[in-house]
């Protein structure tokens, strides 16, 4: 693959950071009324996108987050936001009833924590059984 210039390399991190071609031929030195066409004529150049594709993998590798970290925090936002609180009144005196803290956000992170670990609805149901969702206002003594 062709090796790119010094001032090629320059437009790759500076689109990389800004994802706008005309600013980034500008910032890399470009000197043309229309540097829109250059931005245009450098990013249909395989070894310029080949450039910014690996660019974009070595930020990511140098990031470090490791899957146990994303795992842990969204058990962590899961078990918080599914822990029962007391309800208020309007003097903020407790009723006697409880409720989840919040449940969107609950269950937001149980999903992404299941399409992270790759767990799908088409496994097999004996396997896992399917949960019946109800709410709290819906559970009586006879119901548990």
């Amino acid at each position: 693959m062709k090796q790119l210039t010094n001032q090629q390399k320059k437009f790759v991190l500076e689109y990389i950071k800004s994802l706008n071609g005309e600013l980034s031929a500008q910032k890399a030195g470009y000197k043309s009324k229309d540097l829109k066409a250059i931005a245009t004529e450098l990013l249909s150049k395989d070894s310029v996108i080949h450039e910014i594709k690996y660019q974009l993998k070595k930020q990511i590798a140098s990031l470090r987050v490791n899957k146990g970290y994303v795992i842990q925090k969204l058990l962590q936002i899961a078990e918080f936001s599914l822990e029962e609180e007391d309800v208020l009144d309007k003097e903020g005196y407790a009723t006697g009833k409880k409720k989840l803290r919040d449940t969107s956000a609950g269950l937001k992170a149980l999903e992404s924590l299941c399409k992270y670990l790759g767990f799908t609805a088409n496994q097999d149901e004996e396997e896992h059984k399917q949960a019946k969702i109800i709410t709290i206002s819906n559970l009586d003594d006879s119901k548990i």
